[in-house]
């Protein structure tokens, strides 16, 4: 078991070093020396993990989706306004996010990741809209096929344009723009005025999500210790 827990991290920390390896230099530029140095790792230990650059490179696209879950709502349009504003706190923040979104917008890229995580995220999107639209949430008018796409591409414009305007400074704002201008034409009224779409939105659900955490780390520290206490009866 610790063998286990010391492969997962000796892989987690691999990725986070090519991440910020990624995300400082591009694709190209970036050299399994670079990683392997930022690491910290030997070469016999990445190469255990990951065979390639690309192989490396697509771990960290992988990675985008598990780091941008959020809590679950009643509202799915709630929920993916949640989604998009926990990554846009995120990506100032986490190079992994940032770096995925490079490997997937750079020149060059659709030829080594087939689009990197823009296909998932449009899919993603997708699947919340038709939730969405079966409980009543969007006009009737709404496709959430074209309207996926289209908030997936406002979505990765904003970033592109935060990080060359501004180095990100107003993603959040400008995300959270976004979503203040889209949602009137495809939300009912009802549901448009429940919807929290405040720059703030991606803070304070990452706050929630780091305590909910906290909670269960502490419930299952809680547990071990008395299954062990009992064993010692």
């Amino acid at each position: 078991m610790a063998r286990q827990e010391r492969a997962v991290r000796t892989r987690r920390a691999i990725l986070e070093a090519a991440a910020s390896v990624f995300d400082e230099r591009g694709y190209d530029a970036a050299t399994i020396a670079d990683i392997l140095a930022r690491a910290g790792v030997t070469k016999g230990a990445l190469y255990f993990h990951f065979s390639s650059k690309q192989e490396l490179a697509q771990g960290v696209l992988d990675e985008q989706f598990g780091e941008a879950g959020v809590p679950h709502r009643a509202s799915k349009l709630q929920e993916l306004v949640d989604v998009a504003m926990v990554l846009a706190y995120r990506m100032k923040r986490e190079p992994m996010l940032s770096a995925g979104a490079r490997l997937s917008l750079g020149p060059g890229m659709r030829e080594i990741f087939g689009g990197g995580s823009v296909p998932g995220w449009i899919e993603f999107t997708r699947e919340l809209l038709v939730v969405a639209k079966e409980q009543g949430e969007l006009l009737p008018h709404v496709d959430p096929a074209e309207t996926a796409w289209i908030l997936s591409a406002c979505w990765t414009g904003v970033q592109v344009y935060s990080q060359t305007l501004n180095d990100r400074a107003d993603i959040e704002e400008r995300v959270a723009a976004v979503y203040q201008h889209i949602y009137p034409s495809i939300s009912t009224p009802a549901m448009l005025s429940r919807l929290d779409m405040a720059p703030d939105r991606g803070h304070r659900v990452a706050l929630e999500m780091e305590l909910a955490a906290g909670t269960a780390a502490g419930a299952v520290a809680g547990a071990g210790a008395g299954a062990g206490a009992s064993a010692g009866r």
